[in-house]
């Protein structure tokens, strides 16, 4: 008789344990308003738990970006600082037992972006073998980071004279790099390079080069601008990753979105008047980015300005914006344009 005793003690003991280990998912599910899965800052949902096996649920406990959220009638409000992808967890306490399940969702921006044209101001000589990827200024001087398209040539950087086109100094990087975008801080220029997972610090006087760094969890480098206090880093995702100026560390990210969607497609990055101007890949247009939220607050149209510039063989799509602060105009190019054009940006 002992036998069969033991074994139905043991038989006991195991359905017991499977059901205390239990994937949490097989247990509950987070159900919201629409059965959808994308939503707009600040919007208010139906939200529930579907109780799969039938539990004695104690209560439930709601969390999006680590923060509680306030349950009122069935409902929550999707109110976040920055906008993109997150997890929306629900703490669910039953029996005597805890457990976590989420769901992923998307927040998006409330409103459209708005619509820009642009009038040209001016137009200055720039160089048509420049496949330009970073362009800065300072002061009068402007500064510019070319990649080497098919390794026909080496990547530069220099900074030249923009009304004459006058180079003051210009140094090429190593064949291997494809040079990308730059920014000028604390005396110092940043510059990234695509794919080699490294940029480089130069003296903003001189452009010789003080040291190096590496990437974080972004895997490429595409464009970089600077708020003073903050340097932001494309790497052709949808994340704008903010560095420390001193470090270089990725720090966190915004996530660029409209109303409808997550975009992936900026580039070449400007920070003026406290928003982000980017370039978008591939394309005759520029966003504008709210660098807080991540919020595409605009979308400039720069449609028929390459057609304005020689055409060429090597012709190639509008990339590389600065900003003078001193005119508080915007300078724009493209990669092998033979022309810069001073812009005003102006609503549609």
């Amino acid at each position: 008789m002992r036998i069969p005793i033991v074994l139905f003690l043991l038989t006991t003991f195991l359905v017991d344990s499977c059901g205390h280990s239990e994937k949490p998912a097989n247990l509950f599910e987070i159900q919201l308003e629409g059965r959808k899965k994308q939503f707009q800052n600040g919007q208010n949902i139906g939200i529930a738990i579907k109780n799969k096996k039938e539990k004695d649920i104690k209560k439930v406990t709601y969390f999006l970006d680590n923060k509680e959220l306030d349950v009122e009638n069935g409902k929550i409000s999707l109110d976040v600082a920055t906008l993109g992808s997150k997890r929306l967890k629900a703490k669910v306490d039953y029996e005597e037992r805890s457990v976590e399940v989420e769901k992923k969702v998307r927040i998006l921006a409330k409103n459209p972006p708005e619509v820009y044209t642009y009038r040209i101001l001016n137009t200055y000589p720039h160089d048509k073998k420049a496949f330009t990827q970073g362009l800065e200024f300072h002061g009068d001087t402007l500064f510019e980071s070319t990649g080497n398209p098919n390794n026909a040539s080496k990547s530069i950087l220099r900074k030249f004279n923009f009304e004459t086109g006058e180079i003051y100094k210009e140094i090429d990087l190593d064949k291997s790099d494809f040079g990308e975008g730059l920014t000028l801080i604390n005396g110092k220029v940043i510059q990234l390079t695509w794919r080699s997972g490294i940029g480089y610090i130069y003296n903003q006087s001189n452009l010789e080069k003080t040291a190096s760094f590496s990437y974080g969890k972004s895997k490429e480098g595409w464009g970089l601008c600077n708020d003073g206090k903050i340097i932001y880093k494309s790497d052709g995702t949808e994340k704008i990753w903010k560095l420390d100026p001193e470090t270089l560390a990725e720090q966190s990210y915004i996530e660029t979105v409209t109303n409808k969607s997550i975009f992936n497609k900026a580039n070449e990055l400007e920070y003026a008047n406290g928003k982000i101007y980017a370039n978008v890949w591939q394309k005759e247009s520029m966003m504008i980015i709210d660098p807080k939220t991540g919020a595409i607050e605009g979308v400039i149209n720069f449609g028929g300005l390459k057609d304005k510039v020689e055409q060429h063989a090597s012709v190639d799509v509008l990339n590389g914006v600065a900003y003078h602060h001193g005119r508080n105009t915007f300078f724009v190019t493209g990669k092998n344009w033979n022309k810069l054009f001073e812009v005003e940006i102006l609503k549609k």
